[in-house]
């Protein structure tokens, strides 16, 4: 007679989220959504644009015709969780905008 397989019980951990100090902050000023089979790759890239000092500098800025966008983070999300992350951000850029409308800014 076969054995029957244990299902494992789920169990439920609490998250302690930790952001260490020597963490960068940086500016996503553009980015980038894939789809990568079932999930969703989002990189954040940060526009640092070049320092102008002179005619010279903006000759060279315009005959290169590109500035450069570092990636600054890249992340990997599920479909399920894409849901959540799309309704956190827009409650928040929800706020955002009412507390700006209250303060006049």
């Amino acid at each position: 007679m076969a054995r029957k397989k244990k299902t494992p019980k789920a169990v439920t951990y609490q998250i302690e989220f930790h952001t260490p100090d020597f963490m960068p902050a940086s500016i996503a000023t553009n980015f980038v959504v894939q789809r990568i089979e079932d999930n969703f790759k989002v990189s954040l890239y940060e526009l640092k644009p070049d320092i102008i000092l002179n005619e010279e500098d903006i000759k060279k800025l315009e005959k290169r015709g590109t500035v450069r966008a570092d990636c600054v983070g890249s992340f990997i999300i599920f479909p399920h969780n894409l849901k959540t992350f799309i309704d956190v951000l827009s409650k928040q850029l929800s706020k955002f905008e009412k507390s700006k409308e209250e303060t006049g800014a």
